[in-house]
């Protein structure tokens, strides 16, 4: 078993995208950061990162590695937290997805507060899914079709699901069935795999030939502002709603056969 403060290190490096801002979230020096790094890769003499470009990523043994110590390390603090409740009331848990997380939900924490100070709320952001049971997460947010056998659902929201890419991305090429989209890069949380489920209910096997990579849902706006890849997500999470620019963007509606192309200004 590799020491526990390099698998914390590596996990912080690729929720964070980068060697800084782990070490600004672990409260340490880049460079213990990079040692704890080498360190994990002599314990398990496997590349974990790719070394060849100009920025580190990670290999797909690190990908895998870092989808299970963020499954492990969150359940560490949903235990920790529930331990360290006082007998005055217990917080609230609250389960998304970090993307959903990060841009509709915390926007809307602070009305919220304001109107219930009496509520403590803990957030948990993690693309997997959860199970809700007494002492842990209370409330699940996540997309789906329908209520969930089992268990008490409430819709919260109703929006598409959409496909984003930048123009510079798609350049001449033209969108008219899920196969054309096969051709491009593609982005994908980790936890998370509707971009799949969506291409194979329209009859298409998700061969991705250009590539796919799987990133903590707080870095997926930035690698497609970076124009990185095609984007599966919440229709209100679109950047064609938030960020001057043309974007094009997919309706994927479960009700369409095909893909019908818009395009929108802001």
């Amino acid at each position: 078993m590799p020491p526990l403060a390099a698998l914390r290190a590596f996990s912080a490096f690729a929720e964070r995208g980068g060697v800084v801002a782990a070490a600004e979230a672990l409260n340490v020096s880049h460079a213990a950061i990079s040692q704890h790094l080498r360190a994990l890769k002599a314990h398990l003499d496997i590349a974990l990162l790719d070394r060849s470009g100009r920025a580190l990523q990670l290999t797909s043994d690190g990908e895998a590695l870092a989808q299970a110590l963020t499954v492990g390390f969150g359940a560490i603090r949903s235990t920790l937290q529930e331990m360290t409740q006082t007998s005055g009331g217990r917080s609230v848990h609250i389960a998304c997805t970090p993307m959903f997380a990060t841009y509709w939900l915390m926007p809307r924490l602070a009305d919220f507060r304001t109107r219930h100070p009496e509520i403590d709320l803990a957030i948990d952001p993690k693309g997997e899914l959860v199970e809700l049971r007494p002492g842990g997460v209370d409330i699940a947010l996540r997309y789906r079709t329908g209520p969930r056998p089992g268990l008490q659902s409430e819709m919260l929201l109703q929006s598409p699901m959409v496909v984003v890419a930048p123009p510079g991305l798609l350049r001449d090429r033209e969108i008219k069935t899920p196969q054309d989209l096969l051709s491009l890069p593609w982005l994908e949380e980790i936890g998370t795999n509707e971009a799949s489920h969506w291409l194979r209910s329209r009859g298409v096997e998700p061969d991705m030939k250009a590539g796919r990579v799987v990133l903590p849902g707080t870095l997926l706006m930035n690698a497609l502002f970076a124009g990185q890849g095609v984007l599966w997500l919440c229709g209100i999470l679109s950047p064609q709603t938030s960020t001057a620019g043309v974007w094009s963007s997919c309706s994927v509606s479960p009700a369409q056969a095909a893909i019908t192309s818009r395009f929108a200004q802001t």
